[in-house]
């Protein structure tokens, strides 16, 4: 028996160690949305925030979505070559990059640019004890910090999703035209025949979920830094991974309830 509950301890206690993180990060996550329905409310903070993660990560997240756009057009035009589809590239490329890849490869640009910075931002100033200074003027750093960022990252998001969605489409396009001997305007109808309304709706919502969770794991371990410059190099790297994780399960359980037959 002594044996048994000697190998069983350890997983058992990573089991509640795992449950009880989870638990923490959704208190955290309720916390913040409680606090949009109480005032004061920091304008200032806010279009700070959504600048910084909105227009600034609009170069990354253009630069991927063209990239990614030319790479599936190629892509689908060598496999379609295979079974003479090649007339599908401009209606898959087109859903491809609104439905998925679009969003995900977006969620993952700002995650590894936003969730890094808003961590070492606040987790550095909880080493420099700003954090308790804010408290002793009677601000609460949940108001003043993170429901700025949060609120900002699942608006600003879902516009670089789209922006993204289009500049991918003309990737596609650019090289679809140029390379592979598609006719411009033949492309472009093609496009416009297959693509609905819904893809890019559901899009942007996967987008407004990334970016509240890309906002939230970087404040959130931000908030949970340790002392010194370590502790903060552990929350920024906990951050990203932790964002980029949950952006990829929050994508499946999404197109699962969007798409599933």
């Amino acid at each position: 028996m002594s044996i048994l509950a000697s190998a069983l301890g350890p997983i058992g206690a990573a089991v509640l160690g795992a449950l009880a993180a989870v638990g923490r990060v959704v208190i955290f996550a309720l916390n913040t949305i409680s606090h949009l329905l109480r005032p004061p409310f920091y304008w200032r903070e806010f279009l700070a925030a959504l600048v910084q993660i909105g227009w600034l990560s609009l170069p990354v997240v253009g630069l991927t979505a063209l990239f990614t756009g030319g790479a599936l057009a190629l892509q689908i035009y060598a496999g379609g070559s295979r079974f003479n589809a090649e007339a599908v590239v401009p209606s898959i490329v087109a859903i491809g990059m609104v439905r998925e890849l679009g969003p995900v490869l977006g969620g993952l640009m700002v995650a590894a640019r936003v969730a890094s910075s808003i961590a070492a931002e606040i987790g550095t100033m909880k080493v420099t004890e700003q954090i308790d200074a804010l408290v002793t003027l009677s601000t609460d750093p949940m108001k003043y910090l993170t429901l700025p960022r949060v609120l900002a990252a699942t608006v600003s998001v879902p516009l670089l999703v789209a922006v993204g969605d289009a500049i991918g489409i003309m990737g596609g396009y650019m090289v679809g035209t140029t390379r592979l001997g598609f006719n411009p305007s033949a492309y472009l109808q093609n496009t416009a025949d297959f693509l609905e309304s819904w893809d890019v709706i559901s899009g942007m919502i996967k987008g407004a979920a990334f970016g509240f969770i890309v906002a939230l794991m970087g404040c959130y371990h931000g908030m949970q830094s340790g002392r010194g410059a370590q502790g903060v190099g552990a929350a920024t790297k906990s951050a990203v991974v932790a964002a980029s994780v949950l952006i990829l399960a929050a994508n499946y359980l999404l197109t699962e309830v969007f798409f599933a037959a």
